[in-house]
């Protein structure tokens, strides 16, 4: 959620394309067509999609709207992710190798080729994300319609690369990323840019 909380990380971006006709109107149905479906029953490494700002597990947006005010919009993006832990990898393949080993040896093989080898890790792999919950995490969204603003509370790249891919397929509309001298850059004239563009950064180490 991130925003709700005492202190949070977030990144800015700028909607660069113009809001469709009629699209708050039909954000919500937008929300609940790329909403979050749950995996724990089922065997996937990753889920991803929107859930109701307030409460990550309201993927009907029946606890709270969407639209807050005239101006805001706000909603959450859940990811969730099943970590097998490496050594638990390891060992449940070395034990499936050693079974495969027995049964070739019996049929007068004496090697498992790298193709079955890779067959046995996935199925491996297979099985035992089904017996691992996946993780949730929850990245809050802040949507300012009229600045063409948006906020996200995280600033992990993978996240952030999720969420612009995930975020143009749902609305089809792109994001670009506000760095502190794209943000400065907007608020100068011409002159006070070229200014700008010798600053050199300052060394905070010393």
């Amino acid at each position: 959620m991130g925003f709700l909380k005492n202190s949070v990380s977030f990144t800015r971006y700028q909607i660069l394309d113009d809001l469709p006709r009629n699209f708050t109107a039909e954000l919500p149905d937008k929300l609940r067509q790329f909403a979050f479906k749950d995996i724990d029953d089922l065997p996937q490494e990753r889920a991803w999609g929107w859930v109701c700002f307030e409460n990550m597990l309201d993927t009907e947006w029946r606890e709270s709207r969407p639209q807050k005010g005239a101006e805001h919009l706000t909603f959450s993006l859940r990811l969730d992710t099943r970590r097998v832990p490496p050594a638990v990898l390891k060992k449940h393949f070395a034990l499936a190798l050693r079974e495969e080993e027995g049964r070739i040896h019996a049929q007068g093989k004496s090697y498992v080729s790298r193709e079955r080898r890779k067959e046995i890790r996935e199925r491996v792999l297979f099985e035992l994300n089904r017996r691992f919950l996946p993780i949730p995490a929850e990245f809050g969204v802040i949507w300012n319609l009229s600045a063409r603003r948006l906020f996200i509370a995280t600033i992990a790249n993978k996240a952030l690369d999720l969420f612009e891919e995930y975020f143009l397929h749902s609305f089809g509309l792109r994001l670009e990323r506000l760095t502190p001298y794209g943000l400065a850059a907007a608020m100068l004239q011409e002159k006070e840019l070229d200014r700008l563009n010798v600053l050199e950064p300052t060394n905070f180490r010393k």
